[in-house]
């Protein structure tokens, strides 16, 4: 008899965990992957479950068919024209709110990416911690070609590349390689297309080797401490960190160390 998956139903997203890794797919290869409204609902709720999941230290976020994400798919433009201005602002934050919640997911997210990467879907691989391309992929964020800003959280590109970069990406809506993009900082790393895999694989493999919770602490330490000012952000690493000096994987780190053998984590 087959085990109910833990994750909530979904029609945008193929989700699969093979050990500590959950592949997280767009899986709208007939759309070339467009987000829509429903695509972004369902990442949040499949968010909410990942958050819980003790089990899972590893994300893998992939697109399936040719491309990753040509972008945001018009009609979800579409529905908002005409709305009243308070409608307009609840519907906007809601879906803004839905690529927020998933960049702070405790969890690291490797995004794997290829074919075209653009608009919003380029910004949802902007969530993810670390970042692999094709050498073929392209990107770009077209959006003012069709009179229309980048509102799904343009600040993303340009705390990554720099005010500079982000506004020759965005005012002139040019696509551009995945050397151009790995130049302004937005790749970790760019392979040939059957390197992709490996790619991916390796980066995993080295976030399962280590501490799932001192991850997930430094990953909050980066995201939440950029924001505040120094001092807040040292008390951040002190609080977190002392929840930490309790728990068996800070023990084992500590016991390996000293005992010069490799470290047998658990995720507690």
């Amino acid at each position: 008899m087959m085990s109910k998956s833990p994750f909530p139903p979904a029609t945008c997203w193929h989700i699969a965990q093979e050990g500590h890794v959950v592949t997280l797919t767009l899986a709208l290869a007939a759309s070339d992957n467009r987000i829509t409204v429903e695509t972004l609902h369902e990442l949040r709720d499949i968010t909410a479950v990942l958050n819980d999941r003790a089990d899972v230290w590893v994300v893998v976020l992939q697109g399936d068919g040719k491309d990753f994400s040509v972008g945001v798919d018009v009609s979800l433009i579409g529905q908002m024209v005409g709305q009243h201005e308070r409608d307009f602002f609840t519907v906007g934050r809601d879906l803004q709110d839905c690529l927020d919640q998933f960049e702070q997911l405790n969890k690291p997210v490797v995004a794997r990416i290829h074919g075209y990467c653009l608009g919003g879907g380029f910004l949802l691989t902007l969530c993810a911690d670390l970042r692999v391309a094709t050498n073929t992929a392209v990107f770009g964020f077209p959006e003012v070609k069709r009179s229309i800003g980048v509102i799904m959280g343009a600040q993303r590109v340009s705390h990554l590349a720099g005010t500079a970069a982000a506004k020759e990406m965005m005012l002139l809506g040019e696509p551009f390689g995945a050397e151009q993009a790995q130049k302004w900082g937005l790749l970790h790393q760019v392979v040939a297309e059957e390197e992709l895999d490996t790619a991916v694989e390796t980066y995993v493999d080295k976030l399962l080797q280590l501490p799932p919770r001192a991850v997930a602490l430094n990953k909050k330490i980066i995201d939440q401490g950029y924001q505040l000012s120094r001092r807040d952000s040292q008390t951040l690493e002190l609080n977190a960190q002392f929840d930490l000096l309790l728990s068996p994987d800070f023990q084992e780190a500590i016991a390996s160390f000293f005992e010069k053998r490799a470290p047998v984590y658990t995720g507690e």
